[in-house]
């Protein structure tokens, strides 16, 4: 008796970014002003991702994250590399997802109605550039899918940046 492979049916979550995606991409088009693309992108995250209260960028400014386009109530200015849950994916240049707020040391609250939260640094050539912000007023919002999704988001929105003139940041640049 043959068997046939199974496959995962893609879920829900995988879908919606897929779909997240494919409308990023169009919306931004050629458009490569980095202001304005992550306006566009926290809006349409806003819009479409559910349960969500907050999404949008810090922008790297010396060692310090500067609050940019976001969507959502008022929010911190600045968040020093290392601090936050922000300030520590800049630092350690690596997305994390935070299930309980409450629980992450050193949580800065620039929104008390936030329980969980996920960064993903924006990086080119290991550079920080700055972080996409999603907090969700429920506990245990985001996982694993949701990181992958969201790095895919940022994917996309860094490859609208990519221009003739971007400076090469990698160290093998560095050395000659």
């Amino acid at each position: 008796m043959n068997s046939l492979a199974t496959t995962e049916p893609r879920s829900a979550k995988y879908a919606l970014y897929q779909n997240l995606c494919e409308r990023l991409q169009e919306l931004l088009g050629d458009e490569k002003n980095f202001i304005a693309n992550a306006a566009n992108t926290s809006a349409l995250l806003f819009q479409n991702l559910p349960d969500v209260n907050w999404v949008g960028f810090y922008i790297a400014e010396g060692q310090n994250l500067v609050l940019g386009p976001f969507q959502g109530k008022p929010a911190c200015v600045r968040l020093p590399f290392g601090k936050g849950v922000c300030g520590t994916a800049a630092k350690q240049r690596k997305s994390i997802v935070v299930p309980n707020v409450n629980e992450f040391s050193g949580h800065i609250f620039c929104d008390t109605a936030s329980q969980s939260e996920i960064v993903v640094p924006l990086l080119n050539w290991g550079k920080v550039l700055g972080v996409l912000d999603v907090d969700s007023a429920s506990l245990n919002r985001f996982d694993d899918e949701d990181k992958e999704g969201m790095e895919s988001i940022v994917a996309v929105f860094l490859a609208s940046q990519v221009t003739n003139d971007m400076p090469d940041l990698s160290e093998e640049a560095a050395v000659s």
